[in-house]
């Protein structure tokens, strides 16, 4: 985490990408684990839990929320769960779909690419600042 206000956006960035990258190895394992009989799909939960944490209802404003939680960083903590409550279909007991978790993956990737480049997007901005 870099200590400056200039940088709460990439800081923020930084932990969002963190856990799309985990998330990115939890659909990876899913996907090694296909086969695997009884095994129930894992996955990741922060986006509910990011956007709790920028309710700050005393501020309507971004850059203010995004301060207070840049401040509280090391709080926002992605929750990995495994998923018993889906159907399974499967008479082996595992109820991973391939073309689920594939589509996944893919979404998962479109967003961890975005995030890299908001950030490269906000170093630039910075960048043109200073110069």
């Amino acid at each position: 985490m870099i200590g400056s206000d200039a940088y709460n956006y990439i800081n923020i960035l930084n932990k969002v990408a963190s856990a799309s990258w985990t998330k990115n190895e939890i659909i990876a394992n899913n996907l090694a684990n296909v086969a695997t009989p009884n095994y129930k799909r894992k996955d990741l939960e922060f986006e509910s839990i990011l956007a709790e944490a920028l309710t700050d209802t005393t501020t309507r404003n971004m850059d203010k929320k995004v301060a207070h939680l840049n401040a509280n960083l090391s709080s926002l903590k992605p929750r990995v769960y495994t998923e018993y409550s889906s159907l399974d279909y499967r008479y082996d007991g595992n109820n991973v779909d391939i073309d689920t978790e594939s589509a996944y993956l893919a979404d998962n990737q479109i967003k961890y690419y975005t995030l890299l480049d908001s950030m490269t997007h906000e170093f630039n901005r910075l960048k043109s600042v200073l110069s």
